[in-house]
């Protein structure tokens, strides 16, 4: 049994209530460890620790800062089969994937960031004629709060905490309750790296408990959060009268807009991945497929024969769909496959549960390919979250824009083509805070990452993760010539 604790102040500890949760394994659908259930009286204490640590974080050189981030980034390098091992027992998704993907990515988010803060800097403006110049600091906020989801708990858990670090602050963070494996063992390697203690606190839980108990702290001064767009809402809704700084990054429902073209056998390949990655459970999948009409029966065909011949399976296996994330949510997923049906949809492949063997009760499901007649259907309109695509043909470029951008989200999309022109114009016009063209996933850390509509608000990445975590101050100092 793993036993997770929480890290505060540079220990491991219960919740002070001693109250814990099971943690299930989604291949098995059984219990094999515990987690503490935080609340707010282990939240004031991750608090006082960052408080007490913030003074002498925030006036360690940034070459000292700097040098501890790139050993965490090696540690994780180092450790890298214990953390991938841990990553899939947790959350269900393919070893391979989370030993080649998720785990690596991690540790490129301390290296990015370790290397961004001794680039970051302030600016001068000089007022010619005034005899005065500005001087623009960039200061950190002082304790934030970090909260991450569970569908790539590593990568996304250190894409908020790495660069907060960086940037001087101190952290409360609070990874899902459904995988907190990863960080806990993270929190070790911290300690081993040499981070003082007090400086990262991650504190377990639920959202309703350990989550709003951070959003809710009146000296927490900002929160990034990752995660529901109707979770997203609540925590707005609580911080924003606070006046907190905020950075949420929500849901998506991101169309895939094929042209005939396209590089037709890159983009098939291309297609399989942006669909079914981690089960579908990346906010970035390309849910809503969009093909050319001329070549719609074909793509139909062949990318159909494709997805029936993945591999549903163990995640220690050799699969390319390991197990969704708990049993609820494979319900839900198999309810909006219900529904689909419901609204004269006409399911291509899939739409069954995957009854295994060896694990009866862990929670997989087929890739499922659901053919749609109307645009706005709920399934095309509403954020499943799982191996669940719709498809539909188009005529024309207007038709196709109408339809990508008549969701309520704006996170990302795909387009295929051959066109630049075309290219460029759909870049100006998809409602959407990425764009990719003739590729997926296609990331660079330096770039702005987020969404648009209730995809979020904010940006992530490079700069503009380090602008986000610190304040500008202007210092105005008047010389006599």
């Amino acid at each position: 049994m793993t036993r997770v604790l929480n890290y505060i102040n540079g220990q491991f500890q219960p919740a002070l209530s001693g109250a814990t949760i099971e943690n299930i394994d989604p291949a098995t659908g059984r219990v094999y460890g515990s987690l503490p259930q935080s609340n707010e009286r282990d939240i004031e204490q991750a608090y006082d620790a960052a408080i007490q640590a913030f003074g002498s974080w925030r006036e360690t050189t940034l070459e000292q800062r700097s040098a501890i981030l790139y050993r965490i980034a090696d540690l994780i390098e180092e450790n890298l089969e214990e953390l991938a091992q841990a990553e899939s027992r947790d959350s269900g998704k393919p070893l391979l994937l989370a030993k080649t993907v998720d785990i690596p990515r991690a540790s490129s988010n301390f290296r990015f960031f370790a290397h961004a803060l001794t680039q970051f800097s302030s600016e001068a403006h000089e007022s010619v004629g005034k005899n005065s110049i500005n001087f623009t600091l960039r200061h950190p906020i002082g304790v934030v709060g970090c909260i991450s989801p569970w569908n790539l708990p590593l990568y996304l858990f250190t894409w908020k905490i790495a660069p907060a670090l960086a940037a001087g602050n101190t952290v409360v963070a609070k990874p899902s309750e459904l995988t907190p494996v990863t960080a806990f063992l993270l929190a070790g390697l911290c300690q081993k790296a040499g981070l003082p203690a007090g400086v990262l606190n991650i504190v377990n839980g639920t959202g309703p408990s350990a989550g709003q108990a951070i959003v809710a702290h009146p000296k927490i001064k900002a929160i990034s959060f990752t995660g529901g767009t109707a979770t997203g809402a609540k925590i707005a809704g609580v911080a924003a009268p606070m006046f907190k700084k905020l950075s949420l990054e929500l849901g998506g429902k991101n169309p895939n807009i094929i042209f005939s073209d396209c590089d037709y056998d890159r983009m098939l390949e291309t297609t399989l991945k942006s669909s079914f990655a981690n089960q579908g459970q990346i906010c970035l999948c390309g849910s809503r497929i969009f093909v050319e009409r001329p070549i719609y029966e074909k793509f139909k065909i062949d990318f159909v024969r494709r997805v029936s011949e993945l591999r549903v399976g163990p995640p220690s296996e050799e699969v390319d769909l390991g197990a969704v994330i708990s049993k609820d949510h494979k319900q839900k997923i198999l309810g909006y496959i219900a529904l689909a049906q419901k609204e004269g949809g006409n399911i291509l492949t899939g739409g069954q549960e995957t009854k295994l063997e060896q694990h009866p009760e862990g929670y997989y499901l087929q890739p499922t390919v659901i053919e749609v007649k109307d645009h706005l259907c709920r399934v095309n309109q509403e954020e499943i979250f799982g191996p669940v695509v719709t498809l539909m043909p188009f005529d024309n470029e207007e038709e196709v824009i109408e339809m990508a951008n008549s969701v309520t989200y704006g996170l990302s999309a795909s387009l295929w083509t051959s066109n630049l022109d075309r290219s460029m114009r759909f870049g100006q016009r998809l409602e959407s805070g990425i764009v990719w063209v003739n590729t997926w996933l296609n990331r660079d850390l330096r770039t702005p990452f987020g969404g648009v509509k209730s995809s979020g608000v904010g940006r992530e990445g490079g700069f503009e993760a380090l602008r986000f975590f610190t304040e500008p101050k202007n210092i105005c100092i008047s010389y006599t010539p």
